[in-house]
């Protein structure tokens, strides 16, 4: 017995390197014995290598072995609907397939339902794509290629990550905010970065391996180096898309942003801002941007899903008039409803003057889609040359040597046509803050800690409309 099911093994193996699954369901559903039918299944089963089963670079065949009363697929190919899928047994026997035609490199993410409703992943399939509630079966066709740029590389220079909580009093609330600071960011205190600001900026670096993009593309020379501010919204369908999307937009503007560039090296103009977000996310970075091109000059809209509020924005985009605004955009074909906007967002955009880069994949609405293009948005917004003031270092810096009969030095600064209030830091060359000031007026006096450890300090002016450029401080 043993050698028998050896030779059909065998055979198998090399039947289905010459024949088409179809041909093998007409061949083993023509046996009427049901032992002999299943030893046939069993076979074809064990010569295969993984599921789907993938022919002529657009068929996709499911597969499901095992026992159930009823099988279907769902994903993004069916709107996550398994009623129109229902997967079909052959014969007596425990296998179940399904075929697909799909585009030869569509990406796509799937779960089989068993028995109506015990959803999970192909156990035939190793490859899968975490979401935003859990992981799925990831389908790729033969002409897909995987992003290269998601995966961490150790020989490469790396960013870094810091967390902190901020509070909100449009929003009354704490937000979690992680910040990416690139390589060069701690060996190169004269220089300004531009930013990013992301929302859903925790699913981003986690799902859409947000770092190792920057890393990658920073390392090849495909962006320029940029700070990444990553939001975790409270209450993301409230926030982006629902009754308090007024008070985020308010947040992001009013508080967090003058927050950041008092506190990191980021450049203080709207060309070097950008709002990215995935679908709601996308609604209000849209809405960021089209609300406020004086501030935030950038938008990167990742499956952008417009239809809240009565497709509220996109009366604002395609009805504000041309406004300074640089957009690009990613979305799949599989989208339904989103793809079906941008299909009339694109063209409205581009009528009206904007420079608007877009491009779509047929892919759903997924991280899958959104970590693999990413890099897309990215150096699209932000090419090579755009990082501020390298290297630019006064020749004579401002020189403090304590004396040591007092407790502290004073020094004096005067601007002119300076607002009611300008807040001043005194950093370290790490960027850290020493010491922070409060003050009015054209000209004041700022008292240097006593005790400051020797060193190149800097200060830096920021007022509600304007950020200065950085002034040396040598303490000796």
């Amino acid at each position: 017995m043993k050698n028998y099911l050896l030779v059909i093994s065998l055979f198998f193996a090399s039947w289905m390197q010459a024949q088409s699954f179809q041909d093998f369901i007409n061949y083993a559903s023509g046996i009427s014995d049901p032992g002999a039918q299943q030893t046939v299944v069993d076979s074809f089963m064990n010569a295969l290598a993984e599921a789907p089963l993938l022919e002529f670079d657009t068929l996709a065949h499911f597969l499901y072995q095992g026992s159930a009363g009823q099988v279907q697929v769902a994903g993004d190919f069916n709107g996550w609907s398994p009623g129109p899928d229902p997967l079909t047994k052959i014969g007596t026997t425990n296998l179940w397939y399904r075929t697909k035609i799909f585009e030869s490199n569509a990406r796509l993410d799937y779960k089989l339902v068993l028995n109506g409703s015990n959803w999970i992943l192909d156990p035939l399939n190793p490859h899968t794509v975490s979401g935003g509630f859990g992981p799925n079966s990831e389908l790729a066709m033969p002409a897909y290629v995987q992003p290269w740029e998601i995966i961490a590389q150790p020989g490469i220079p790396h960013g870094t990550i810091e967390t902190f909580t901020f509070s909100s009093t449009q929003l009354n609330g704490d937000y979690q905010v992680q910040v990416y600071l690139p390589p060069s960011y701690a060996t190169h205190p004269t220089r300004f970065y531009p930013a990013i600001y992301v929302q859903d900026g925790q699913e981003y670096l986690s799902l859409g391996s947000a770092k190792n993009i920057l890393d990658n593309l920073i390392d090849a020379g495909s962006i320029s180096e940029l700070v990444g501010i990553f939001i975790r919204p409270n209450n993301r369908d409230e926030e982006y898309a629902g009754s308090k999307r007024n008070q985020y937009r308010a947040f992001i503007v009013e508080e967090l942003t003058p927050y950041i560039e008092s506190h990191y090296r980021t450049i203080a103009e709207p060309h070097a801002r950008a709002a990215i977000g995935t679908s709601y996310g996308a609604n209000i970075s849209a809405q960021i941007a089209a609300h406020h091109p004086d501030i935030f000059g950038k938008a990167g809209l990742h499956s952008p899903a417009f239809q809240p509020n009565n497709y509220e924005t996109n009366t604002l985009l395609l009805q504000g008039g041309l406004k300074p605004i640089q957009w690009a955009s990613v979305w799949g074909t599989y989208e339904g409803s989103v793809f079906q906007n941008m299909a009339i967002i694109q063209p409205g955009l581009e009528a009206l003057g904007y420079e608007f880069y877009g491009n779509y994949y047929p892919e759903g609405h997924s991280w899958g889609l959104w970590r693999a293009t990413l890099d897309e948005i990215l150096i699209e917004l932000f090419p090579p040359g755009l990082v501020s003031t390298s290297e630019r270092t006064p020749a004579d810096p401002i020189r403090i040597s304590p004396n040591p009969a007092l407790r502290s030095q004073t020094l004096s600064v005067s601007i002119t046509g300076q607002p009611a209030e300008v807040e001043a830091l005194l950093l370290d060359l790490q960027g850290q803050e020493v010491k922070r000031w409060k003050k009015s007026g054209e000209a004041f006096q700022l008292v240097i800690p006593e005790n400051i450890p020797q060193g190149m300090y800097f200060l830096k002016l920021h007022s509600p409309k304007n950020n200065y450029t950085p002034l040396p401080i040598l303490i000796f």
